[in-house]
């Protein structure tokens, strides 16, 4: 069994059928990626892990425990962050109120994230630290929402489109902090539509269409895929 495994998930929303039977398995400490076009099931994937949309039918197993079922602020208190892909900073507070906020101290770990510990992996976040949340760019909303996230002390991160609208130099520094991140011990789930930038993070890939899993594989497997790229991701 694997740290967060998804086994034959089926997701609604109304009567719509979403999800069709996906099944994921994610080891610590890995860095793996979703990929697949607007519409493929990502978000949904997403939304249901943390409980925001639970599966119909199938489980979501995280640590040897069944999630699916348990209301969203149970599943992150159980050590899953969720990184939305509309960058949920709150505007009218600091870059340090952000992070403050997020403290959780009721729960006890061995190496607690601290705002110090932040600001070595997100050092433009110390230098905007009295900012408001609305006078920061797009790049750094981003940086801001992941590091907040962090604040409650996830074993694993979920980040849905991170890349998304963010210029090629903000990719790449984004890049390197989630690979900095990982070296922290923080098991991580891109979900994504850039191909070249989950290369350089991930380790593995699962493609998703239409709501179910296409191919799975290792990066380097998928980058020298033709076929699964032109037909599922465009590329």
């Amino acid at each position: 069994m694997a740290f967060l495994d998804l086994n034959s998930v089926n997701t609604y929303y109304g009567r719509s059928h979403i999800l069709f039977d996906v099944s994921l398995s994610i080891e610590k400490g890995e860095v793996v990626s979703l990929l697949g076009r607007n519409g493929a099931g990502k978000s949904t994937t997403f939304r249901s892990i943390i409980g925001l949309t639970p599966p119909q039918s199938g489980e979501v197993v995280f640590k040897g425990e069944k999630i699916s079922g348990l209301r969203a602020f149970r599943i992150c208190r159980k050590g899953i962050g969720f990184v939305p892909e509309d960058r949920r900073c709150f505007p009218d507070l600091t870059v340090l109120e952000n992070l403050e906020v997020a403290i959780r101290r009721e729960k006890k770990v061995a190496s607690p994230w601290t705002v110090e510990r932040i600001y070595a992996i997100f050092p433009g976040l110390r230098e905007r630290e009295k900012n408001l949340g609305s006078q920061l760019s797009g790049g750094e909303q981003q940086m801001l929402t992941i590091a907040r996230t962090l604040m409650t002390n996830p074993e694993v991160l979920l980040l849905d489109e991170p890349s998304e609208g963010l210029a090629p130099l903000i990719v790449a520094l984004l890049a390197e902090m989630i690979l900095q991140i990982r070296k922290e011990g923080v098991t991580v789930l891109l979900a994504e539509q850039n191909l070249h930038f989950c290369a350089k993070v991930s380790d593995r890939g699962y493609v998703i269409d239409k709501g179910s899993v296409k191919y799975e594989g290792t990066m380097s497997d998928l980058l020298t895929n033709e076929e699964v790229k032109e037909k599922y991701l465009a590329v």
